[in-house]
């Protein structure tokens, strides 16, 4: 246990950061690139059209699974306080509790998408051309959930403890097996989106497997077993608390982004073909500076347990810096880089410069201004790593989501160009962050004067 979890509250901070973070970042990176995969493979040999009626779901998906995906960063910030307190059996409450809450809820999901995939696709106005496959592709997907949540709740719980590690080897095996599969599928079998599709549920189910087998075996705080698996009415409530809020603001946040999907839809299948490719481009970059927020959100709910608030305030400065730093890096490499990695995704037989050209114009205003979405990111995770879960959903939701919904049916409608409608993320991304970053200014210093009164932080 020493070699993989780290002491959140004592030591230097941002060689911590640093430990903790990189194997966060190579995780979602190596999560992307499997997710790549699936773009490249279904790009280059599967039927024309294919790349976009799969990037047509990922807004719809996001929608869908982002509440529970919310309810899993409530339990790790619940786990993360308990850790900080060495409070053993609160950890151990936490991660059956979790557990349970991953099995019910992934069970839900696969309900839900199974049946509504069509429904819902068609109110987005999915063209006519792809909009089967895009249903095929969500219906597969879905069967998968349960596993996809455990592995979710599972890492959760994890990461809380300081144990970033462990996740990324579970997903560097699975994922492995998910590129395989993939080229089997598609080129071997000629089963298209429903290849892909496959391949990722197995995948799913192999990373959920090992971090089940992990959590059964091992003697840390986060054992479940069968005397303790049961939910616990306290730590149930503390993660609906921490995590609803959150989940509800991943899922408004889709709800926008399905608004611009929507209209990125309306310009046509090779427009969509382009949009998706920048997106999954983007989604390097996001995933790294996200794992900066990761960090700032395990840091500071541990350091918030045991009542460390100047730990907690050099963890978001760092942290802000770091994510900013990254994403400026990243940002220069993708930017400059822009018309080769676009066209990476394109059809190989016959390579389409105007995916290229449509896909160069997102990847373009959105990557050069993407820090400021790692800065509002690492803002908005410390916000809920000192228990004001409900104040960072409310400050996203008017910063980002309600004014992307005010921008499309205002600017984009007196200007319908893809430029005016990507403007739209930069200035919310801005505005949400400089929102959070005066809500947590009063909220630390409310959090403190508590601590001061009381002699004790809460779980």
């Amino acid at each position: 246990m020493r070699d993989f979890n780290i002491n959140m509250t004592e030591g230097k901070l941002f060689p911590k950061i640093v430990k903790f973070t990189v194997p966060v970042v190579l995780a979602g990176i190596l999560q992307l690139l499997y997710n790549a995969s699936d773009m490249i493979v279904v790009g280059k040999f599967a039927e024309p059209g294919s790349l976009g009626a799969v990037g047509a779901t990922s807004s719809l998906i996001n929608f869908i699974v982002n509440v529970f995906i919310g309810l899993s960063v409530g339990g790790c910030v619940v786990a993360a306080r308990y850790y900080g307190q060495g409070d053993n059996d609160g950890v151990c409450r936490t991660s059956n509790t979790a557990f349970l809450i991953s099995l019910a809820g992934g069970a839900l999901l696969a309900f839900i998408g199974f049946f509504l995939a069509r429904p819902l696709l068609a109110a987005m106005g999915t063209p006519e051309d792809v909009i089967d496959r895009s249903v095929l592709y969500m219906k597969i997907y879905f069967v998968g959930m349960p596993a996809s949540m455990v592995y979710n709740f599972g890492s959760a719980i994890m990461r809380g403890c300081g144990d970033t590690r462990r996740p990324l080897i579970y997903l560097a095996a699975s994922g492995l097996v998910n590129v395989l599969l993939n080229l089997v599928f598609v080129i071997v079998f000629k089963m298209g989106v429903a290849g892909v599709a496959t391949a990722t549920i197995i995948a799913q189910a192999m990373s959920a497997a090992f971090v089940l087998i992990y959590l059964i075996k091992t003697d840390a705080p986060c054992k479940i077993s069968k005397k303790n698996l049961k939910i616990s009415k306290k730590e149930l409530i503390l993660i609906i608390k921490i995590g609803l809020p959150s989940g509800i603001q991943g899922s408004v946040f889709s709800i926008s982004n399905i608004l611009i999907q929507s209209s990125v839809n309306s310009f046509g299948s090779v427009v969509m073909d382009g949009n998706t490719a920048s997106q999954n481009i983007e989604g390097f970059l996001y995933t790294a500076m996200n794992s900066v927020a990761q960090a700032a959100l395990s840091f500071v709910s541990q350091n918030y347990g045991a009542g460390k608030f100047d730990r907690i305030k050099k963890t978001l400065v760092q942290c802000c810096v770091l994510a900013a730093s990254v994403g400026i890096v990243m940002s220069v490499f993708a930017v400059g880089f822009s018309g080769p990695l676009i066209g990476l995704y394109a059809n190989n037989e016959t390579p389409d410069p105007e995916v290229i050209k449509y896909g160069t114009i997102r990847l373009t205003i959105i990557c050069s201004t993407y820090f400021l979405c790692g800065v509002m990111d690492s803002l908005s995770f410390s916000v809920r790593g000192i228990g004001h879960s409900t104040v960072s959903m409310v400050v996203s939701l008017i910063g980002a989501c309600a004014f992307r919904v005010i921008w499309i049916y205002t600017v984009f409608a007196a200007d319908r160009s893809l430029q005016t409608l990507y403007l739209s993320y930069p200035i919310s991304w801005a505005l949400t962050a400089a929102a959070h970053l005066i809500c947590f200014i009063i909220l630390f210093r409310r959090e403190k004067n508590r601590l001061l009164k009381y002699k004790e932080i809460p779980v």
